[in-house]
């Protein structure tokens, strides 16, 4: 360990014991700087990535204008503070004689509708600024240096226009296929599965990964989803197969895994991050072992007809000491048929389907 790292270390030590840091926070820190972590390696010697990770985070994917690309430790403490006193709030029981939501919702917006659907029992949006190389980050894009999206070209922004177009000429309700995707139990919200793999700061945000010479499975507890990962020498599915999450295929660098994806469904291109992006779409993530607790996750976002400058993003990983349960999206999907069986019953109680607004 050279010098200027021992300084270093020590002076985040220092920082995190007088700030209130958790207490995962500083063992990570403090086996880096004893050296007594040793890279745990599968049969064929590569580094072992196997097991329950979660990159569940207060930190947000996008930096406001006005910080900077680090908290101070006094900042992340008061912001993990906050959001543990917001937790327990929330967390008290409810009043058993509250009075029942209005018929239909309240109209607010979200998986509850205003009907109760959920309370803050069934979330786990995470607790904790995420800490790369030591550091409070403000934001998991770390290029563009301010920490925000690149700007969309002129291009872009006409496919985006036209495609919501196209959907405003159809109900909400019409079909299976203008529902959401994770509505409909096929993908997660968000880009949870990736890649790139990113939180959706409300639940489930919790990874298995299984490892072999050939191929690395990843599974998403959200909607449990499953990317397998080949390994070797690329033979790219030809450009008109697109399955859901790319066509990966993965090398190891080193010690660091780097997975390079392209050909990605049109249709998980037309939602989120990844919204109106073009078949030329590049992916490339690297996964490190950092230490007993932590996998560093970097990836990079490449298509010159959809934003100006490419994006790149670092987020952390961390050991989660439980297990990852199935996720049962709608027990049985039976929530679709009633959404939709609901919609025709109001077309025939009004006269018929009426016409979106435009």
């Amino acid at each position: 360990m050279n010098m200027r790292h021992t300084t270093l270390t020590s002076t985040v030590l220092l920082m995190i014991a007088s700030s209130g840091f958790s207490s995962q926070t500083t063992a990570q820190v403090q086996a880096r700087a004893d050296g007594q972590w040793v890279m745990p390696r599968t049969a064929d010697g590569r580094p072992d990535l196997q097991g329950n990770w979660t990159n569940a985070t207060i930190t947000p994917i996008q930096r406001r204008r006005d910080q900077g690309a680090v908290y101070s430790p006094e900042e992340a403490s008061r912001l993990e503070g906050g959001r543990a006193a917001r937790t327990e709030a929330l967390n008290q029981p409810s009043d058993p004689d509250r009075v029942a939501p209005p018929v239909g919702g309240d109209g607010s917006t979200g998986a509850a509708g205003g009907v109760g659907g959920y309370n803050y029992f069934w979330i786990d949006a995470g607790d904790r600024v995420a800490m790369f190389d030591g550091e409070p980050r403000t934001s998991l894009i770390i290029d563009p240096a301010d920490g925000r999206y690149p700007s969309r070209t002129d291009a872009s922004r006409q496919r985006m226009a036209e495609a919501s177009q196209f959907r405003r000429q159809f109900g909400q309700y019409d079909n299976p296929e203008n529902r959401p995707l994770a509505e409909r139990c096929v993908v997660s919200f968000g880009s949870n599965a990736g890649p790139p793999m990113l939180p959706n700061y409300f639940y489930n945000n919790n990874y298995t990964i299984v490892q072999t010479p050939d191929h690395i499975m990843i599974m998403t507890e959200m909607v449990h989803d499953v990317r397998i990962i080949q390994m070797g020498t690329p033979k790219p599915l030809p450009k008109h197969v697109k399955p859901w999450f790319g066509d990966s295929w993965g090398h190891w660098e080193g010690d660091t895994l780097v997975v390079e994806t392209t050909n990605f469904s049109p249709t998980q291109l037309n939602r989120g991050q990844l919204s109106g992006a073009t078949d030329n779409l590049k992916i490339t993530e690297r996964l490190t072992r950092a230490d007993e607790y932590t996998l560093n996750y970097e990836f990079t976002v490449d298509d010159p007809e959809t934003w100006t400058d490419t994006w790149s993003g670092e987020v952390p990983f961390t050991r989660l000491p439980g297990l990852v349960y199935e996720y049962a999206c709608h027990e049985g999907n039976y929530a679709m048929f009633n959404v939709l069986s609901g919609a025709r019953a109001q077309e025939r109680r009004e006269g018929g389907r009426q016409t979106p607004e435009r």
